[in-house]
């Protein structure tokens, strides 16, 4: 039997040793922001948290009460659960929104059972305070960014180098305005906590590889410390023939719907002439995509493109596997420095 309760540097460095971290908030706490490998036990649901912390307000003795009947219910629920997933004498963390009665009391019930637990102390509130601390310090990484044209396979070298940073994929968003393609964007939170779990990933290298974003990628924003290194890294533009760019964006654009299309194009309205507009969506209509996405590329994304002023190196993707080596040498550089 074993309760240890742990300050936040002391327990994320020992999360790797964790068998299972449980993470007692609410449902709706767990899914709008989590920490990495949690799985969601509540001892509260929604409705049960709702109503003790309004209760909490008027009578804290009945709170209390009300409060612990709910909690042993729920924990009951979740024992065998627990049980099957990892054996007694497992090592669990546990936390909740600022390490109080909800963490403590299952915490309190799994080492009775012989589990060893070690609870974090101020809870949720204590990892985004030290999130935010991280993410506001300068990045010390060497970043090669990659920037480029719609549909010039940035994405696609980004996700088959190492190492490197994908902000749109933490970001679940392509980086444009038909960016919500792959569905809902994560919470500002989500986003940055996953964000800080990337960068522990990458604490040990020198160098990475990263897209150039704006400091908006949909509705989330990029870290500035983050934006800054990433902007004052070494340049790299990709260019590609228009055929492969309009090859590239294909596969994305077949699954539009045309609610989504037609919501994206009301809103390139102002930066797209009536012309292209038309053309655009009449192509669409007909089923041709690879119309659509020429006319887009053309008359749309490559005029609002913004080059950067500093270009160290410009290599085409046409040759994709040649534009990877190409890449790698860059990298191999920087590591030399």
């Amino acid at each position: 039997m074993s309760l240890v309760e742990l300050n936040i540097d002391n327990w994320l460095k020992n999360r790797d040793k964790f068998d299972l971290i449980i993470d007692a908030r609410s449902p709706s706490e767990f899914a709008y922001s989590r920490i990495k490998g949690a799985i969601n036990l509540y001892v509260l649901n929604d409705k049960e948290h709702n109503e003790i912390g309004t209760l909490y307000k008027q009578n804290r003795s009945l709170a209390k009460v009300l409060g612990a009947r709910y909690v042993c219910i729920n924990t009951s629920e979740h024992l065998t659960k627990i049980y099957e997933t990892v054996k007694v004498g497992s090592l669990i963390g546990v936390y909740c929104s600022r390490g109080g009665m909800r963490s403590n009391s299952i915490s309190q019930i799994l080492s009775m059972i012989g589990y060893r637990v070690e609870r974090l102390i101020d809870g949720y509130k204590s990892y985004r305070k030290n999130v935010l601390d991280e993410l506001e310090k300068p990045i010390d990484l060497k970043f090669i960014t990659l920037f480029g044209n719609t549909g010039s396979s940035k994405t696609k070298l980004i996700r088959s180098l190492q190492p490197s940073l994908d902000l749109e994929h933490i970001a679940n968003h392509l980086g444009s305005v038909f960016g919500e393609i792959n569905g809902k964007q994560p919470s500002q939170k989500e986003f940055e906590d996953n964000l800080f779990e990337e960068l522990i990933l990458l604490k040990d290298k020198k160098a990475c590889f990263i897209e150039g974003e704006s400091r908006r990628i949909g509705s989330l924003t990029v870290p500035s410390s983050l934006h800054t290194s990433m902007r004052s890294g070494v340049n790299v533009e990709i260019v590609a023939s228009l055929e492969n760019r309009v090859e590239c964006i294909m596969k994305d654009y077949k699954s539009v719907d045309s609610k989504f299309f037609y919501s994206c194009m009301k809103k390139i309205s102002p930066f797209i002439s009536k012309e292209a507009r038309d053309d655009a969506i009449n192509a669409y209509e007909n089923n041709d995509i690879h119309k659509v996405c020429e006319i887009l590329l053309v008359k749309y994304y490559d005029k609002v493109y913004k080059k950067p002023q500093k270009i160290d190196y410009t290599i085409s993707s046409d040759d994709f596997e040649l534009a990877k080596s190409e890449l790698m040498q860059i990298y191999n550089k920087q590591l030399k420095l």
